[in-house]
């Protein structure tokens, strides 16, 4: 009887505990604001050293759109990722994610900004010059799951004038921020989405590209990009995870180097699925604007509608 009890003790053991153990190994997702080897070669020096400090092994994992991302954790292919607010909206909603902390730039900011690009030898120099010309216009717009590349110019730039962006131009093809640069560079494009982030790197890096661009619109200030973990990871490996980035460049001269690399990063602050509050409203108010102006919907069920969509931005605090 004793050892029967001692069996099923330990058994229970095994089955209360399994679900909670640690982690050796994770995956870190990167979404596509360039090329996947751009990317790669701005990311993982920063996952060596996590690698080094937590005990972890970090495989890294880049995906040719911001869905791929986003499915991956989803999945729990992907147990940590850094997103633009929007693709973490998405992650948290979708994908079992919970935001834990927040890129700091390196001046000590904590936002950036969407631009309209164009090239300098374009003829357009304000959004009136470009919806003047929309129908002369190939426009390059980001990922629908990019932030500053497709939602706050979405909202910005086309819901707040009630037009659609493949109504007004000639062409419209979603790229990513790299691809869009390169793009309007080339005149192949002759407007696009961009941000200050990808825009400064060029202007730091490469200025003489950049002085071949013009900045034709600049956003609202965007909170800056979160990074993410599935909520059902360990405690244990969430602790390590945690207290590596949080700590990370405070004072290290080459750990400054590494964040400055990928995107002028200077650090990191703890964070909450709270930051993505003005993204969200950004995401209704878009929806507002369409059921207002779609003219094949009954009144009736607009009313609906925008109930709904009040009711879920009175939610919002």
């Amino acid at each position: 009887m004793t050892k029967n009890l001692v069996r099923f003790f330990a058994t229970m053991l095994l089955l209360v505990t399994a679900p909670f153990a640690i982690a050796k190994e994770i995956s870190f997702g990167i979404i596509s604001t360039d090329s996947a080897a751009a990317q790669r070669d701005r990311w993982e020096p920063f996952f060596r050293d996590m690698e080094k400090k937590t005990g972890l092994t970090v495989k890294s994992f880049y995906a040719s759109d911001y869905a791929g991302v986003i499915e991956a954790m989803r999945f729990n292919k992907v147990q940590v990722a850094w997103y633009g607010n929007k693709a973490a909206m998405e992650a948290v909603d979708r994908a079992n994610g919970e935001i834990f902390a927040q890129l700091m730039y390196a001046d000590g900011t904590y936002g950036y900004h969407a631009l309209l690009i164009t090239h300098k030898d374009s003829p357009y120099k304000s959004l009136d010059d470009v919806f003047a010309n929309g129908k002369n216009i190939n426009f390059g717009i980001g990922d629908p799951n990019s932030t500053s590349g497709f939602l706050v110019p979405t909202y910005y730039v086309f819901s707040q004038r009630k037009v659609d962006p493949r109504e007004v131009f000639k062409t419209v093809r979603n790229g990513s921020h790299g691809a869009n640069i390169q793009a309007v560079l080339a005149k192949q494009l002759d407007v696009a989405t961009n941000n200050t982030e990808d825009y400064g790197r060029l202007e730091a890096t490469k200025p003489d590209q950049a002085s071949q661009i013009r900045v034709i619109w600049k956003s609202p200030l965007i909170p800056s990009d979160p990074f993410v973990w599935r909520k059902d990871l360990d405690s244990a490996s969430k602790e390590k995870i945690r207290n590596f980035v949080l700590n990370y460049a405070k004072t290290d001269p080459a750990e400054k180097l590494i964040l400055k690399n990928i995107y002028n990063y200077g650090g990191f602050r703890a964070s909450t699925n709270a930051q993505l509050n003005p993204i969200r409203q950004l995401e209704l108010f878009k929806d507002r604007r369409k059921i207002e102006s779609d003219s094949a919907m009954s009144v009736a069920e607009k009313t609906v509608k925008l109930a709904e969509i009040d009711k879920a931005l009175a939610a919002i605090k």
